[in-house]
């Protein structure tokens, strides 16, 4: 007999909760400025402790090969391991002077490995469970992933009262424990399903993407007004709400025993076979058009250092590099950005950046959805290119010192840089296949501590350079050469993308 039919969507239940909070580097800028004062350190080093967050990605691929050999529910847990270790560490010794600025930097990366191995999980737990809808289900994942500072910044304020001088102990504090408690929450529902269920699972999927879309506008009306405590309770409910899809299934599948049962007695001098019922779950999932056991067709198997023979892998590694992990970038420089246009609250941005960023990662997911309900598939490359050029023209806006460009821009990048990164995902498979999925997409990946060391470095010495000796530097010129960088490399970002769509386009 088959496991429940509820399994893998109680399993996807719990990715949703491990992406919610696996963004605790994202919170960074919250707390930057006054780790920066705290420490006594320059601007470059703090963006070298931003880019040492995103370091850990160089050696991220181990989740992937450890993948192959434990338990996806240990693999999570391990990550979040190296998350309490990377911030508790720092939360217990911050103050502490024999705590230099290379410990900070180590802690750091290795918390920020354990970012990708919580990732990894999630992503193959979505593939193997839903093969029919991986890029559906994987969107729908990793769109919590860009509501994870929004959830902290929530937390903090909720349990520490919003209290600047305490900002940094209060944010280590909980990127160390909140993954570690949710990690070990959640490991019993991360297994792989025993039901290969291949039908495309309508009904599941709309309630799901429904609720992630009243959670995403929650979070932006959070961002945008002050948040009430009824705000903050609206949060909470919406997150536990999917929830309600595994327990739906699992009525309907006890319910459809009962009825098979009656049924049974009713008719017990007649043999049933099974095998032409399908199993004694009644489910209302219809088969539709799509992807055949997660495979994307034409899509061919190349994998670990294969890739780096690909001409189209080196398209679209620096297309991400140059777009997504420059985003990530500016959002790591939120804090200082802030801070030099005189604007005090970075919490807010930080909350509407991770808002649009949920929203952007969430897009991809609705297109996924209803464009295979079609049978019709729109080409990654060919949305990451659509992706990349406002996220260019954004930084330009940032040029005008206005702070409604601010906001607007912060909204744009961080939405564009979500949606990407959530695409990236799918096109992985899609040029290189699902095989060595979990090795691959780590290596594609290892171009954000690339990026996050080249730009955040170069930013860092323009800012120094106008701060002329001085601890920091103010006005809209801080930044202006860095925002004339920024959006001429992620047009370059267009254009490579734009080339690797019409190297991978199939013609009829």
């Amino acid at each position: 007999m088959s496991s429940s039919s509820s399994a893998p969507w109680l399993s996807l239940v719990g990715t949703i909760w491990l992406q919610t909070i696996n963004g605790a580097n994202s919170d960074f800028p919250v707390y930057s400025s006054q780790l920066k004062d705290l420490k006594s350190i320059s601007q470059v080093q703090l963006n070298f402790l931003a880019f040492a967050s995103d370091a850990g990605k160089l050696f991220g691929w181990c989740s992937g090969v450890a993948a192959i050999f434990l338990p996806l529910w240990l693999v999570s847990v391990i990550g979040a391991t190296f998350g309490l270790i990377g911030y508790g560490m720092q939360f217990l010794f911050l103050e502490n002077t024999h705590l230099s600025y290379w410990h900070l930097f180590m802690l750091t990366a290795l918390a920020g490995n354990g970012i990708c191995w919580i990732n990894t999980c999630c992503y193959l737990i979505c593939i193997q469970n839903f093969p029919s809808d991986s890029h559906v289900a994987v969107g729908l994942s990793t769109s919590y992933l860009g509501l994870s500072a929004k959830v902290y910044t929530v937390v903090a304020d909720a349990v520490f009262h919003a209290q600047p001088s305490h900002n940094a102990k209060a944010y280590l504090l909980l990127n160390a424990i909140v993954p570690i408690l949710v990690s070990l929450l959640v490991s019993p529902f991360l297994r792989e399903s025993q039901t290969k269920n291949k039908t495309r699972s309508s009904c599941g999927f709309m309630v799901m993407l429904a609720i992630t879309l009243a959670t995403g506008i929650c979070a932006v009306f959070g961002s945008i007004r002050s948040e009430s405590r009824e705000h903050k309770l609206s949060l909470g409910i919406l997150l536990t709400a999917p929830l309600v899809v595994p327990l739906a299934v699992k009525y309907k599948e006890v319910i459809g025993e009962i009825w098979w049962n009656k049924r049974e007695r009713k008719v017990h001098d007649i043999t049933v076979d099974e095998d032409k019922t399908g199993g004694r779950v009644i489910d209302c999932e219809l088969k539709e058009g799509g992807a055949v056991d997660g495979k994307v067709e034409g899509s061919m198997e190349v994998g670990g250092l294969q890739l780096l023979r690909k001409v189209d892998f080196w398209l679209y590694f620096f297309s991400y590099m140059f777009s997504a992990s420059l985003g990530l970038v500016f959002l790591n420089n939120l804090g200082q950005i802030a801070e030099s246009r005189r604007f005090s609250k970075t919490s807010i941005l930080v909350s509407l950046s991770s808002s649009f960023g949920f929203f952007g990662r969430l897009v991809p997911s609705f297109l996924d959805y209803y464009s295979t309900k079609s049978g019709y598939m729109v080409s990654r490359p060919a949305f990451m290119a659509t992706l990349m050029a406002p996220m260019a023209g954004a930084f330009f806006l940032l040029l005008n010192p206005s702070r409604h460009f601010l906001y607007l821009s912060t909204a744009i990048i961080g939405g564009c840089t979500g949606a990407i990164t959530s695409i990236a995902v799918s096109a992985t498979s899609e040029l290189f296949g699902n095989k060595h999925f979990g090795v691959n997409h780590n290596i594609v990946v290892t171009n954000i501590p690339i990026g996050s060391f080249v730009f955040g470095y170069c930013a860092a010495l323009l800012y120094q350079k106008g701060a002329e000796g001085s601890h920091s530097c103010t006005g809209a010129e801080c930044f202006e050469k860095t925002f004339i960088i920024w959006g001429s490399t992620c047009s370059l970002a267009t254009l490579l993308c734009t080339v690797l769509y019409a190297r991978t386009r199939k013609f009829c």
